[in-house]
């Protein structure tokens, strides 16, 4: 399955670093973080890329390009003049992906294994799929509950005790997901809300941590991580 990555934000948590480049270039051990996120994923089977982007997104391209030095193959779909919120960034990149994907945060570094994912997914039969790591409040807030295997709840907004995992950043969805009857902008949280009030969420859970450059502290963890040698 392709794999979409969300690469559209503002960054504003990160300001002043991310008022010159993305969030995606900030230099990580002395290459820009999607390097080592592409590197990543083509290291996990994964052969074709659609970046969604806005802003500042031109740099993302002009590195990147079409992918062939990292062994993937890239495309790309821009926001334009209007911020389409992260569930709208990937209903307007239909065009350039099948009728499955994964859908992973820009910021995100998780060596998990892409090929169990997947099998999941195709094996529940259902509209989504959500990766969950059993965080207990450690790497950042948990907001998910998992009992027996299966999402009960998930809200990053209204948390609870009861709530011991988090949503690791790696979803899969069918096109059918983004109905295109809700208006932009739409967030990618309310997408995965509307598929588990409908019983149309799996869950699955991956025992790697995650890795992530949307604060200071993400950033340090993941160079020490990489330089100690990565994943395996």
């Amino acid at each position: 399955m392709p794999v979409v990555i969300l690469a559209g934000g503002r960054a504003t948590r990160l300001r002043p670093l991310t008022e010159q480049i993305p969030k995606a270039l900030i230099d990580i051990n002395g290459e820009p973080f999607v390097a080592h996120q592409l590197r990543l994923l083509r290291s996990r089977g994964i052969e074709r890329v659609v970046f969604c982007i806005g802003y500042l997104g031109e740099m993302i391209r002009d590195f990147v390009g079409d992918g062939s030095r990292f062994g993937i193959s890239v495309a790309y779909s821009s926001d334009g003049p209007v911020l389409q919120g992260t569930g709208g960034a990937v209903r307007r990149a239909l065009h350039l992906l099948g009728d499955r994907f994964f859908v992973l945060y820009g910021d995100s570094y998780l060596p998990c294994a892409y090929d169990a994912v997947q099998r999941a997914f195709e094996g529940s039969a259902k509209k989504g799929l959500m990766t969950v790591h059993k965080n207990e409040g450690k790497w950042d807030n948990s907001n998910v509950e998992l009992n027996a295997g299966e999402i009960v709840r998930y809200d990053k907004v209204r948390r609870s005790a009861t709530m011991q995992h988090i949503d690791y950043g790696l979803g899969l969805f069918t096109r059918e997901a983004f109905d295109s009857s809700e208006e932009n902008p739409l967030d990618l949280a309310w997408v995965y809300q509307k598929l588990l009030s409908r019983n149309e969420l799996a869950g699955y859970e991956v025992p790697d941590r995650f890795y992530e450059i949307g604060s200071p502290a993400g950033m340090e963890d993941l160079r020490s991580y990489l330089a100690a040698g990565g994943p395996r």
